[in-house]
């Protein structure tokens, strides 16, 4: 199925992109959630006009994601935590309890923004990745010491 992206989505393409996806994704994901919509012939043209405002509105998100992203691109978080035998902790750290730590320093990041592959059950430093816009993801520190 092919659909006209609204917004960028990360290994799919930019606003504007004409893209091929399975029916399954479109329908499920992508038009529901108001980030594509089907590419037929009335939507094409009308996406030829919009296309200019489109680019015009996705530079302006991106230069202001890499704003926030000079912002985190020097901050950690520190997290003192219990643990047991061979450093490893009682529970674990994750990313809601990181964007908790970023809000109360004044980054307002949304913890699905946050991309831990898993949550951090061992004691060290962590450079996690955070994804403001497609093309920006800044990293930050997280330690994680013995309480």
């Amino acid at each position: 199925m092919e659909v006209i992206l609204r917004n960028a989505v990360d290994k799919l393409g930019h606003p504007g992109d004409i893209v091929t996806v399975s029916a399954g994704f479109a329908r499920n994901y992508l038009l529901p959630r108001g980030l594509a919509y089907e590419a037929t012939a009335g939507n094409r043209k009308r996406i030829a006009q919009e296309k200019a405002r489109l680019e015009a509105a996705e530079a302006a998100r991106r230069d202001v994601a890499a704003q926030a992203a000079t912002a985190l691109e020097n901050v950690s978080v520190t997290f003192a935590a219990r643990v047991g035998e061979e450093g490893k902790l009682f529970g674990s750290v994750t990313t809601a309890d990181i964007a908790h730590q970023l809000e109360a320093q004044g980054h307002h990041i949304d913890k699905r923004q946050i991309e831990l592959q898993e949550p951090i059950k061992a004691l060290g430093v962590y450079r996690v990745p955070i994804r403001l816009h497609a093309d920006v993801k800044p990293e930050i520190k997280v330690w994680v010491i013995k309480q």
